[in-house]
Order: C-alpha cells, then structure tokens, then sequence
C-alpha cells in the first residue's frame, strides 16, 4: 500500500470512529503526548497564548469521553448521530521532531437533538510511524467559521 493510501486509510478510519461514536478506540488513537486543538482564530499561531474553542490533551480527552458516556450524561438523552467526509489529503514534510505533517479537507454533518449542523474546515495532523500505522501527535481542526460564535459542541470533529 502507498504510503498516500496508508495515510488515508488513517484518517478515515478515525472519521469512523468519530461516526460511531466510538470515543474510547479514537483517543487510542493517539501519542500519550497527543494534543487536539481547534483553534478560535484562522491563523492562530498557537494554543498556549491565544483563547481557542478547545486545546485538549489527553487528560482532557479522558474527562470529555467520560463525561459523554456517563449513564446521567445530558448527551444520553439524545442519539448523536455523524457523518465525516475527508478530501484532498496532503503530506508536507516531517516538523523538527520527525512527526509527518499531513493536510486534508474536512466536512461533517452532526445530529443532535432534532437539530443538524454543518462543519467544514481542514485538519492538519501530526503522525508518528507505528508499526504498519500511525499514533496522533497532534490535531488541529480549523474551521471555516472558527472565528464565528458557536454552540457547543457535543462530539469531537
């Protein structure tokens, strides 16, 4: 398999893991260093001195899966259901610490309480090599409307 091919393999496989949801197989997913970032501004340089809609690192992930599948959680009310379409998946180089830098194109429906929203954006991953698969250093997910107010968000994009 082309490395190309591997690395949309990848993404797409989170995607569907992010469809079902399947909260706990996502976040093995990534590094224990992993970070996952959507940042509040389109060029925001980083996570540590601007505000963002979220930067969560592992612990953090830890505290959302729970709280999502809490049996008194205000998310069981409701079936989440999701969609997510990748497109125009890049690589650009490896970072100074060796990560491989892969771009892509994102849309995702979401349905949740009667309601349905629409998100698009581009994803920036940070991979490092794991056997014949990857681990997530780092995710970054910008929307096309970051900078826009925004209701919460009820799963991961």
């Amino acid at each position: 398999m082309s490395d190309i091919k591997k690395i949309e393999t990848f993404l797409y496989d989170e995607a569907d893991l992010l469809d079902n949801p399947d909260l706990d197989s996502w976040m093995n997913l990534f590094s224990e260093d992993g970070t996952y970032w959507m940042p509040v501004k389109e060029d925001q340089e980083d996570a540590l001195n601007h505000v963002s809609i979220f930067y969560d690192d592992r612990v953090m992930m830890e505290v959302r899966r729970r709280n999502f599948v809490h049996p008194r959680a205000a998310s069981k009310d409701h079936k989440v259901r999701s969609s997510h379409i990748i497109s125009n998946v890049r690589t650009a180089g490896n970072n100074d610490k060796g990560d491989l830098i892969v771009t892509s194109n994102f849309q995702a429906l979401v349905f949740y309480r009667n309601e349905q929203r629409a998100f698009g954006g581009k994803y920036v991953h940070h991979l490092i090599s794991e056997g014949d698969s990857y681990k997530i250093r780092h995710k970054k997910v910008t929307l096309i409307n970051c900078d826009a107010p925004q209701k919460s968000l009820t799963v991961y994009l």
